[in-house]
């Protein structure tokens, strides 16, 4: 078997690849690209000190933390002459393909030549059921992998483009690539996933933020840990863990208040829901996605097309 390496984002995926028995060398991505202010150079000074600063800040991660959990891992990816094939592991939300297509560009930036291959969550032959790869067993896991998906030069290409649109500060140009054929199945999706992350024109909440306010509004949901595990469950192609969707709790505290074992909508939450009126300057913060302030485009939902202020 050629030799080879082994690129999984996050920690449980990796311990159930660790079960497969796989021969090579494991790269561990410990990333969360799509949140927070990037730097396309991912080997850039530039790049480790936005990201240290945006997660100390946000997340109470310390810089000398992200020097070991994302940084030392990174620094594996400087010294490939052995390597014969590059296997990347990635879920199918916006999540895992922002961090994807960053890694791909990093991989292009070093030059690798090797053939490299994706095993994505996707519902295969004899599989009851569609599952993320982290929850999948070990036999269907086995699966996956030998049915990955070889990634030709074109689908490098497009994942390189992709993040670069994502560093800059025209989501347009993303909106763009919609409907470009490759061998990514997911990416068409999580780009209009991403798109919608911009606040609506009407209410001024993305469509997660709405989402979770809709949750409330249609659900029996009688505390804050219920209300974290539906806003998790129905996400769609988000692709957001606790700590990113507990920010968001946070942020829409106002529009929410836990009551006699129930949690409800305020006032102002049924007005955001309704879209009767516009939240925009009360939510409105200097937050990024990759290049670009999240409240400097508005996202139409009618249209879906997204509008710079």
């Amino acid at each position: 078997m050629p030799k080879q390496l082994h690129i999984i984002n996050g920690d449980i995926l990796a311990q159930n690849i660790n079960e497969l028995g796989l021969e090579g060398k494991n790269v561990v991505w410990k990333e969360m690209l799509c949140e927070g202010p990037t730097v396309y150079t991912l080997s850039s000074k530039a790049f480790s000190k936005t990201r240290s600063q945006f997660l100390e800040k946000y997340y109470g991660i310390s810089p000398e933390d992200y020097q070991i959990q994302f940084i030392t891992e990174l620094q594996k990816l400087d010294s490939l002459s052995e390597v014969e094939e590059v296997i990347l592991w990635f879920e199918f939300d916006l999540f895992s393909h922002i961090n994807m297509v960053a890694v791909i560009s990093h991989l292009l930036e070093k030059k690798v030549q090797v053939p490299m291959y994706l095993v994505c969550s996707k519902k295969l032959k004899d599989e009851k059921e569609f599952q993320p790869l982290s929850q999948l067993p070990i036999r269907n896991l086995k699966n996956h992998f030998d049915q990955r998906i070889h990634l030709n030069q074109d689908d490098l290409e497009m994942a390189n483009l992709i993040w670069q649109y994502y560093n800059e500060n025209n989501p347009l140009k993303l909106k763009a690539l919609i409907k470009q054929q490759s061998n990514f199945e997911y990416l068409s999706s999580c780009i209009r996933t991403h798109i919608e992350r911009f606040p609506n024109s009407n209410s001024g909440l993305n469509t997660l933020e709405n989402n979770i306010l809709r949750l409330i509004k249609q659900n029996k949901i009688t505390s804050q840990n219920q209300l974290m595990g539906y806003s998790i469950q129905y996400q769609g192609y988000f692709g957001y863990g606790e700590r990113q969707i507990q920010r968001l709790l946070n942020k829409l505290k106002e529009f929410y208040k836990v009551e006699n074992d129930r949690v409800l909508l305020t006032e102002i939450g049924e007005e955001a829901l309704a879209r009767t009126r516009n939240f925009y300057r009360v939510l409105k913060n200097d937050e990024s996605f990759g290049g670009v302030k999240m409240y400097d485009f508005l996202y139409d939902s009618e249209s879906h097309n997204i509008l710079k202020l």
